[in-house]
């Protein structure tokens, strides 16, 4: 595990600590947000709700080109030193709400199963903190936020809020993603992959069918959808370094509608998951090579459709520090801990392909709390105490980012 220096707490004057009001305010405003979740590039009603809450503390923010999602700086850049952003995202998942509380989810077979109402939310508050500091002259230099849509919807509203410009004068970008495994009160960090890739595989296979009593005049395409299902994964598993983690795994194989024919079509679909951006790079061609070669021994033609997602969300060493620095600033070095990497996607990672960054784990179980609440579950919710947490980390990283070490 990488080790990160870190300052001693209390060894920077740091500004930008919660008022029981604002803290009231955001939790208010999550619930708010909890309980009229939208899925993604359809979140139209949060973007309303961020708009009019910034400018009604004096701000300017910009809706993002497709109507969704908008940025918003604290402070004006002059075109020196790059501003660092602070991203969350906005989207909500397609899942029913099945918690009994008094937020629970208006909407049917919608829910913030992943926590992106925590996300949003903190950043908003670390927005109006850090707008408060600026009028008194205590923030250095300016901030962005950047609030995004569409990160369940591969490959990701990240892409397309690159291309609308939202790094135009950034140098460094920080957020926080949700965990129920760490208590409320800390974040979980590592330099380094912090996440896995995350793409999306549908391969068809074709050829004549025919009657079950002769498989020697047709092409079996039960038997050969069956070895595609077995070998392709055991093929990339010999050519790629076991080191990558490069997985592939099935979730859906459909062929056939009756007992003695044998079919003309199948089909089979899945995800790729991989834990290193090189093996990443090569997986599409690696993939398309290894199932064209079993299909074509069992005489089947296949098509195959790579569809991609998300790379790996990797943490810049130097920017993994500064998170670990205001951390530890605001609540002690107990408050930091190692964390592993995980084989789900996130496409923050599309900012890292451009500025260095870092993503934290954002502690949301109750301490003492023995339960660990599943991401994308329909019971899904936390310690609403991680709110001033993150506020307060991204408000110390901001100010610390624009002080002078040594």
């Amino acid at each position: 595990m990488n080790q990160l220096k870190s300052r001693e707490p209390g060894s920077v004057d740091l500004p930008g600590t919660l008022s029981s009001a604002l803290r009231a305010e955001l939790i208010a405003f999550r619930r708010d947000l909890h309980m009229h979740p939208e899925l993604g590039n359809q979140e139209f009603r949060t973007t309303a709700a961020l708009k009019a809450r910034l400018e009604a503390a004096g701000l300017a923010p910009r809706v993002l080109p497709g109507g969704t999602g908008l940025i918003c700086d604290i402070g004006t850049w002059d075109g020196g030193r790059p501003m660092l952003a602070i991203r969350a995202d906005l989207d909500a998942l397609p899942i029913p709400d099945v918690k009994t509380v008094a937020y629970r989810s208006t909407v049917p077979n919608r829910a913030h199963a992943c926590g992106h109402d925590v996300h949003t939310t903190t950043v908003l508050g670390a927005g109006l903190v850090l707008a408060g500091m600026e009028r008194e002259g205590l923030l250095p230099r300016p901030v962005r936020l950047l609030f995004q849509p569409a990160e369940e919807v591969l490959p990701g509203g990240a892409a397309d809020a690159v291309a609308a410009g939202v790094l135009d004068g950034v140098g460094r970008i920080i957020a926080v993603h949700c965990d129920p495994k760490v208590d409320a009160g800390k974040i979980g960090l590592r330099v380094g992959p912090i996440t896995s890739a995350c793409d999306r595989l549908e391969v068809t296979l074709d050829g004549p069918g025919g009657h079950t009593a002769r498989p020697h005049l047709t092409t079996d395409l039960v038997t050969a959808a069956a070895r595609v299902a077995t070998d392709v994964p055991a093929v990339l598993a010999r050519r790629v370094d076991a080191r990558s983690g490069l997985s592939l795994t099935w979730g859906r194989i459909e062929a056939g509608h009756a007992p003695n024919v044998i079919p003309q079509h199948a089909e089979l679909s899945g995800t790729i998951r991989c834990l290193d951006l090189p093996a990443w790079r090569a997986a599409p061609d690696l993939v398309h090579a290894a199932v064209d070669e079993v299909a074509a021994l069992h005489r089947a033609k296949s098509t195959v459709n790579y569809v991609r997602g998300v790379p790996p969300v990797v943490n810049d060493a130097v920017i993994a520090e500064l998170l670990r620095d205001a951390m530890i600033a605001r609540r002690g070095f107990d408050a930091v801990e190692d964390t592993e990497q995980s084989l789900g996607g996130e496409d923050f990672s599309w900012y890292l392909e451009h500025v260095p960054g870092a993503m934290a784990r954002l502690g949301v179980r109750t301490p003492g709390d023995p339960r660990v609440r599943d991401l994308h579950a329909g019971d899904f919710d936390v310690d609403e105490d991680a709110i001033e947490t993150a506020v307060e980390l991204f408000t110390a990283a901001a100010v610390i980012d624009a002080t002078p070490k040594g």
